[in-house]
């Protein structure tokens, strides 16, 4: 097609608006956008500020190409003098605007292809953004998906109409992704940037374990138990600090489910190599912290309100547990409590240990003299 004929495109707009199911004004602004980049490769120059509108009703096309008025013309393309403005409009003050209109029937080949491009780009843009629209009120819920593309660094899911991307640091570490398995994903975020919309899923983030728990703990939905906090390290380990609204109710248990089958259900969904804490709340800071470092057992906690720190002091043999390995435990405990925690050993009072023994033998003795005095 060498030249385009502008009554073509007014035909174009409805077909391609049902065709790609998208408003008419959608796709006509599209076209409009493509007649100017056209007419500005045909006629202008790269910098030009042209807009163009197009006649639906006679199929005509009007290009309107915008300059500033200014006293000193440094380039003809942006900037026209105050005399030859007021040609156009009589009452032009400087700084103004002054669009001069021209009439579009057809362009040259190269025009053409510019156009054609401009048109198959916005409109795969647009297409997405009508997608992606009826996504927003789902940001914040997990769907399934089906596993379209494995990359280095992203997952690509299918997920119905759209397609969406787990990137690495939303992955769970050590999951292995098979093109086609069907796969639940928290709908995180929709990104706009210069490539376009693009949709951002997740499996590692905490609110993707919440909503599992939510699936699993119906008490949840009545509000008997509630989930405080979450920290997690997603393929490694999760702490869940839970608690409860109702006297009597164990919001541990009511979390674990008999015989585990409620946590065993999320762990099935995010792999049973992640180990799943779940450990009390308490409005006490202190015994928060001696809850957050289960397993391991706690001597003392000295708390800094001031600098939100604590100095957490436990057996020598408890060492190694409350920090975990690679210091993990203490790190989730840290992050699920709001205080920087330090581990320390505690030293046990030796003197306070040998007095009984002491006092047990003065006592003795004590008893043995007061025998033989007798």
């Amino acid at each position: 097609m060498d030249d385009i004929n502008v009554k073509q495109l007014t035909l174009a707009v409805r077909t391609i608006a049902e065709e790609k199911n998208l408003p008419e004004e959608v796709v006509l602004s599209v076209i409009e956008q493509a007649i100017a980049a056209a007419w500005r490769r045909d006629n202008g120059e790269r910098d030009q500020e042209v807009r163009a509108e197009l006649n639906t009703v006679d199929g005509t096309a009007n290009v309107f190409v915008s300059r500033e008025v200014v006293e000193l013309v440094g380039s003809d393309t942006v900037e026209v003098s105050l005399e030859d403005a007021k040609k156009v409009k009589a009452d032009a003050v400087l700084g103004d605007f002054i669009e001069e209109k021209y009439e579009v029937t057809s362009f040259g080949r190269v025009a053409a292809q510019t156009a054609k491009q401009v048109v198959l780009q916005r409109l795969r843009e647009a297409e997405r953004e009508v997608v992606l629209a009826e996504y927003e009120d789902k940001i914040g819920t997990v769907v399934t998906g089906t596993v379209q593309r494995v990359e280095p660094r992203v997952v690509r899911v299918e997920l119905g109409k759209a397609t969406g991307i787990i990137p690495q640091s939303e992955q769970i570490q050590g999951e292995f992704y098979s093109i086609g398995s069907r796969i639940k994903v928290f709908i995180k975020d929709i990104e706009r940037d210069n490539r376009g919309p693009q949709l951002i899923l997740s499996r590692g983030n905490e609110a993707f374990v919440d909503y599992l728990f939510r699936q699993e703990v119906p008490e949840m939905e009545t509000g008997a138990v509630e989930i405080k906090a979450i920290a997690r390290e997603a393929g490694r380990r999760t702490k869940l600090a839970v608690n409860s609204t109702v006297s009597g109710v164990d919001p541990v248990g009511t979390f674990v489910g008999g015989h585990g089958t409620r946590v065993q259900a999320v762990m099935n969904e995010i792999g049973d190599q992640e180990k799943v804490d779940i450990i009390t709340f308490d409005e006490n800071s202190e015994q928060f912290i001696r809850n957050a470092l289960s397993p391991a057992e706690v001597v003392k906690v000295e708390i800094d309100e001031k600098e939100k720190r604590a100095r957490v002091f436990v057996a020598e043999d408890q060492q190694s547990i409350a920090i975990g390995r690679g210091g993990q435990n203490v790190r989730l405990a840290s992050r699920l409590t709001g205080y920087e925690l330090d581990i320390e050993t505690a030293v046990p009072e030796k003197p306070a240990a040998a007095a009984p023994k002491k006092n047990i033998e003065d006592s003795l003795l004590n008893a043995v003299e007061e025998s033989t005095e007798e």
